[in-house]
C-alpha cells in the first residue's frame, strides 16, 4: 500500500464551462489508466469554486492541500478542465500544460468548432436574420419568420414588433395546420389591423420548418415558390437543419444543461421574447404535462407575488418607489419534503432584463438553487 501512495493519483475532469456539466473524467496510477473515479460531489465542488470565482471576477487558476495540488484552466468559454494530482513534488506548470496538451488534442480530434458549437448559435442567428432580411426585402414584405413546430426560432425586426395576440397567435396557427407544401391564408391582426385581412403564406422548406410571410395583395403565391426559395433558402440548407432541434426543446442540440433541470422559461422583458422547454430528461419523472403546469403556476406566483411587474404594466407611482428598492431578485419553491427524493424544486431569479424560470429535479440541493440558476442564466444570456 506504501508503493501505492508514492505513486500518486491524477485525475482529469473536462467540464462544460457554462453548466458545469462533466463531459468526461479520467484517472491514472503510475502512468497508466486507474479505475478509480472521483465522486460527483467532489468534481461539483471543484468546478463550483472555480466558477464561484469567476462570478466574482477572480480568476482561480491553482491551490495546494497537504497532499494534492489542483489547476484548472477554461478554453475559449466552451470547455474547463481540470487536474487534480497526488504525485509528490508536482508543479503547478507542469499541470497547467498537461491540461493545455489536453485540449490541443480534444482540438486535434474533433476540430475547435466542435468543441465551441455553443458559440455558433450566434452564428446561426446572424446567417438566418441576414437571409430573412434579405428574402422580406425581395418578396416586398418586412414581415417574415421561421417557425418550428408552433415556435419562431427567426424572424425579421418587424415580425417581432407585432402586437401580443398576433406575435402569439399566428404561429399557433401555423402549429396547428395540417402539413402542405404551401398555404395562402387570410388573417386578422387583433392589435394591427382587426377589420381589414392580411395575407399570411406559408411555405415548407424542411419538414417541420416553414417560412412565413405576413403580406397584402402582393406577391402572388405561385411566384414565391419557384423563384425565391431556391435562389435564398438552397443556400441555407445547413442552418435551416440546425433549427429543426428548437421547436421542441428551444435549444440548440448539444446544450450543456445540468441534468438536475426538468424544465425552463426564460423572459426578456424587454424584448418580450422567452425560451421555453420541459424536453430536457424527458425519462425522469413528472410527465412533461406535468411539468408545463408547475412551471405556470410558478411563474404566476412569481409574476404577482415576488418580482416588479413586466416593462409597460406598472404605474408610476411615488409610493412605489421605496418598495422597488426592496424587491427580490431570486426565490425558490421546495415540494415533497415530507419523503426524500420526491417532489420538485422551483426556482426564479431575474438579472437585468431576464428573468429566469427552472424546473428541478427533488435530488437538487436546496443550497444550490440559486447558484444553479445563475450559471445556467449566463449559459443562456447568448441565445436571448
Amino acid at each position: 500500500m506504501g508503493e501505492e501512495g508514492t505513486e500518486g493519483t491524477v485525475h482529469l475532469l473536462c467540464l462544460a464551462a457554462s453548466s458545469g456539466v462533466p463531459l468526461f473524467c479520467r484517472s491514472s496510477r503510475g502512468g497508466t489508466p486507474a479505475r478509480q473515479q472521483l465522486p460527483f460531489s467532489v468534481i461539483g465542488s471543484l468546478n463550483g469554486v472555480h466558477m464561484f470565482g469567476q462570478n466574482l471576477e477572480v480568476q482561480l487558476s491553482s491551490a495546494r492541500t497537504k497532499d494534492s495540488t489542483v489547476v484548472w484552466k477554461s478554453f475559449h468559454d466552451s470547455i474547463t478542465l481540470i487536474v487534480l494530482s497526488s504525485e509528490e513534488d508536482t508543479l503547478e506548470l507542469r499541470l497547467e500544460r498537461l491540461l493545455q496538451m489536453v485540449f490541443g488534442a480534444m482540438v486535434l480530434l474533433v476540430g475547435l468548432e466542435e468543441l465551441t458549437n455553443i458559440r455558433n448559435v450566434e452564428r446561426l442567428k446572424k446567417e438566418l436574420k441576414e437571409a430573412l432580411s434579405e428574402f422580406a426585402e425581395a418578396a416586398d414584405t418586412a414581415f417574415v419568420s421561421l417557425v418550428v413546430s408552433g415556435r419562431v426560432v427567426a424572424a425579421t425586426e418587424s415580425w417581432w414588433r407585432l402586437g401580443t395576440p398576433e406575435a402569439v397567435l399566428l404561429p399557433w396557427l401555423v402549429g396547428s395546420l395540417p402539413p402542405q407544401a404551401a398555404r395562402d391564408y387570410p388573417v386578422y391582426l387583433p392589435h394591427g389591423s382587426p377589420t381589414v385581412p392580411h395575407r399570411l403564406l406559408t411555405l415548407t422548406l424542411l419538414p417541420g420548418l416553414e417560412l412565413c410571410l405576413l403580406c397584402g395583395p402582393r406577391p402572388p403565391l405561385s411566384q414565391l415558390e419557384p423563384q425565391l426559395l431556391e435562389r435564398w433558402w438552397q443556400p441555407l440548407l445547413d442552418p435551416l437543419r440546425a433549427c429543426l432541434p428548437l421547436g421542441p426543446r428551444a435549444l440548440p442540440a448539444g446544450f450543456p444543461l445540468h441534468t438536475d433541470i426538468l424544465g425552463l422559461l426564460l423572459l426578456h422583458l424587454e424584448l418580450k421574447r422567452c425560451l421555453f422547454t420541459v424536453e430536457h430528461s424527458g425519462d425522469k419523472e413528472p410527465s412533461l404535462e406535468q411539468r408545463r403546469r408547475l412551471l405556470r403556476s410558478f411563474y404566476t406566483l412569481v409574476t404577482t407575488m415576488h418580482f416588479p411587474p413586466e416593462p409597460g404594466q406598472q404605474e408610476e407611482k411615488v409610493e412605489d418607489a421605496a418598495h422597488q428598492a426592496q424587491v427580490p431578485r431570486a426565490c425558490y419553491l421546495v415540494s415533497g419534503t415530507e419523503e426524500p427524493g420526491t417532489g420538485s424544486r422551483l426556482v426564479a431569479l431575474q438579472l437585468g432584463p431576464r428573468r429566469l424560470l427552472l424546473l428541478l429535479s427533488a435530488q437538487s440541493p436546496t443550497h444550490g438553487l440559486r447558484g444553479l440558476a445563475t450559471h445556467t442564466l449566463h449559459a443562456l444570456t447568448p441565445l436571448l
